[in-house]
């Protein structure tokens, strides 16, 4: 069966899935997704009524939501020797603990700031956000005392847990830095930048950076404005 991607090179949730697909050099056909486009919106939203992307498809097989996503393809289709999830029952939790931490204390959070600043000027919520931003504050704290002499986020193997930190780093940071006590953090950080897999992701994305809402936060490597 043929993998197919529905997805967008700026979101964070799409990047995820795609530096899994990398990783795993699984040829994959991608179907590039503008929401913003009635008829494109009307045709995804028949064929996934959440309208959330990324949506992978394997042949007729629907396989919605991010950590399934590169679960399934970890599963069904890594190559001899190669996985994002391990064996191990005990390790693979790790993993799945890892995920759902950034998951849900980095990506989550920082998708609500950037959420907050497209509704436009005077209809934010400044409480919401200060409340977001102190929420990816904490986080660097958890995951500096977790990853400890670790190389990757849940071991020394890389693995879906690092496919969820290197978009949800890359613009959490953005938005709240990194601070001097973050050192082991900033040094993974640093490892999933130059990771083959996550560049490529975030090299495709460099012509949708322009419309990153916090587009002038992003570092000058990867984003000069015109």
């Amino acid at each position: 069966m043929a993998l197919a991607l529905y997805h967008h090179p700026l979101s964070s949730h799409c990047h995820k899935v795609l530096i899994a697909l990398y990783e795993l050099a699984l040829p994959f056909e991608p179907h590039l997704l503008n929401l913003g486009d009635p008829q494109q919106r009307s045709d995804f939203l028949a064929l996934w009524p959440t309208g959330k992307i990324p949506l992978l498809l394997d042949g007729d097989l629907l396989v919605p939501e991010t950590s399934i996503q590169v679960e399934y393809l970890a599963q069904h289709h890594a190559p001899s020797g190669q996985t994002l999830l391990p064996a191990d029952a005990q390790a693979a939790l790790e993993v799945r603990l890892m995920d759902r931490l950034v998951d849900l204390y980095v990506m989550h959070p920082m998708q609500a700031i950037v959420a907050d600043r497209l509704r436009g000027e005077g209809k934010g919520d400044p409480i919401a956000v200060a409340k977001a931003k102190e929420t990816l504050a904490m986080a660097y704290g958890l995951l500096e005392k977790r990853i400890g002499e670790r190389t990757w986020l849940a071991g020394d193997a890389f693995s879906l847990a690092d496919c969820t930190a290197a978009p949800s780093l890359f613009y959490a940071t953005t938005l709240v830095p990194l601070a001097p006590a973050h050192q082991r953090l900033a040094a993974y950080f640093e490892r999933l930048l130059a990771r083959p897999s996550v560049a490529r992701v975030l090299d495709e994305a460099r012509p949708f950076f322009q419309y990153y809402p916090y587009r002038e936060a992003l570092p000058a490597r990867f984003y000069k404005p015109e």
